[in-house]
């Protein structure tokens, strides 16, 4: 039996799910670089995009029920973390998804079947044809075993700085990010005083002062999470 196609029938094994539609699978594990030739294929990409928004309700849903207690903020970078392309490609190696992945013999060559941006776009893609094929409750399974181990390691530590936490949370919304603007500059050039404003969409500007610039936008981050109940 050819490897491939021995790793496709561990891999749906390892996860708990045989495929009615064989072709969704095969296509949810062909990577674009396959179609680089002459004959086009089918690749994953759309399933790719369709499963990151998979990934995001079945994350969303699993953090609120953990974390019944949690505010917005505080959910936000544990999401970002469980469909991170880092957790997905991690996801990945943990269900030996490479094996049954369909590359180019180029990209196969190079090592495409452990990099991480490979195995992070088929297991969205995987997770897609999963919910395409059995349904939300079928994706559910397979995230909440195969994503079990994460969410501990989502909730480790707090973001780096409120910069941080801002872009999360603004994302968390689906805002824009976070835009920074000097509005002013005082004090002698040892000592100098930034004033800086930051803005979201959706909310109004936070303003604050710092002895850098980097300190100002810090400060101006940290004092629009508080005001919207987002920090702390």
């Amino acid at each position: 039996m050819d490897r491939r196609v021995a790793a496709v029938g561990d891999l749906e094994r390892r996860i708990g799910h045989r495929f009615e539609d064989r072709e969704l699978l095969e296509r949810a594990l062909t990577h674009a670089s396959v179609g680089d030739g002459a004959k086009k294929v089918r690749d994953n990409e759309v399933l790719e995009f369709i499963g990151d928004r998979v990934l995001g309700l079945l994350a969303a849903e699993a953090l609120a029920q953990r974390f019944p207690k949690a505010k917005e903020g505080e959910l936000a970078p544990r999401l970002n973390a469980l469909v991170s392309r880092e957790t997905c490609a991690r996801v990945a190696r943990k269900a030996e998804l490479g094996p049954a992945l369909r590359l180019s013999a180029s990209s196969s060559k190079i090592g495409g079947r452990e990099t991480d941006s490979i195995l992070a776009g088929a297991t969205e893609a995987l997770m897609a044809a999963l919910y395409q094929d059995g349904g939300l409750e079928a994706a559910r399974q397979v995230f909440l075993d195969l994503w079990n181990d994460e969410f501990d390691r989502a909730g480790e530590g707090r973001p780096r700085d409120p910069k941080t936490a801002l872009q999360e949370w603004a994302q968390g919304k689906g805002r824009p990010l976070p835009t920074y603007r000097v509005m002013d500059r005082t004090g002698p050039d040892h000592a100098p005083v930034f004033t800086v404003e930051v803005a979201v969409k959706g909310v109004d500007p936070a303003i604050a002062k710092g002895k850098s610039r980097q300190e100002a936008e810090k400060a101006a981050a940290k004092a629009l999470l508080e005001r919207e109940g987002a920090w702390g």
